[in-house]
């Protein structure tokens, strides 16, 4: 007689209602298709609003779940107030947020980076994360499963030597998903992931050279390989849904095991 027991029920992710910061490619589009795929409706907010409507259309033909996109320029609260308005008016609420959005351009020499460069990367990197939490609160404190999950990085925890304002704005942000989680308990579930490296476009965009990313594919860590974005989207899923009901406040480690503490080489 089969087994009525569903050991995949607390993974699934229907009437969630979840918002990807930075969701139309790479790391965020992988997160925002496997969500969709357990059955979330998600909406994904990208500087490249042309880009974050292709990418929803996609998914939604793939999941058959809903997905939309729009522009959002995560340092501008008006248009973070935007987005947080269209998903409640499209889902009916917001129960699921992924602060997914991060950039560090490289800068090898400590001496020439300018405080323009740290205050740039902390608004993008923290403050982002934080007035989107913030506008999604209210209508979090309304859900059962309520999340809030950041996309972290290996670079906040170890020396960040080429990506010194990425690594420290990042670090910021661990703290402040710390303290979130311990202010809003019982209420919101607030997590992070520390993400190694990831083959993705977003390299070259940050100024690593052809030869630098060759040498990202091979790095040091346990299991041999760089991740891809499935590997990353799996532990959200995870964090995100009932699944995780007991987990609050953790910095979960997605990055191979790794020990790399100089990506590019000194």
């Amino acid at each position: 007689m089969p087994s009525s027991f569903d050991a995949f029920a607390d993974f699934r992710m229907t009437d969630h209602k979840v918002i990807i910061t930075g969701g139309a490619q790479n790391i965020g589009a992988g997160i925002a298709r496997t969500l969709a795929g357990a059955g979330a409706k998600v909406m994904i907010a990208d500087l490249n609003g042309d880009l974050a409507r292709k990418t929803a259309a996609e998914i939604a033909a793939e999941t058959g779940s809903d997905c939309s996109g729009m522009a959002c320029d995560v340092t501008k609260k008006e248009q973070i107030d935007a987005v947080v308005a269209a998903t409640v008016k499209a889902f009916g609420g917001i129960s699921t947020l992924v602060n997914n959005v991060g950039w560090g351009g490289r800068q090898p020499d400590p001496a020439a980076i300018p405080e323009e460069e740290f205050v740039k990367s902390y608004k993008l990197n923290t403050i982002s994360a934080y007035q989107m939490s913030m506008a999604c609160l209210p209508h979090l404190l309304k859900e059962k499963n309520a999340t809030i999950t950041n996309s972290g990085s290996f670079s906040s925890a170890t020396p960040a030597y080429d990506i010194l304002p990425y690594g420290t704005a990042k670090a910021a942000l661990n703290q402040m998903m710390i303290s979130l989680a311990h202010m809003l308990a019982t209420k919101v579930r607030v997590n992070s992931i520390l993400i190694g490296t990831v083959m993705t476009a977003g390299y070259a965009d940050a100024g690593i050279d052809a030869a630098m990313q060759e040498k990202l594919k091979h790095p040091d860590n346990l299991i041999g390989r760089p991740g891809s974005p499935e590997d990353i989207a799996n532990a959200f899923r995870w964090l995100c849904s009932p699944a995780a009901g007991w987990v609050s406040g953790q910095i979960i480690n997605v990055h191979g095991g790794g020990g790399v503490v100089r990506l590019f080489g000194h």
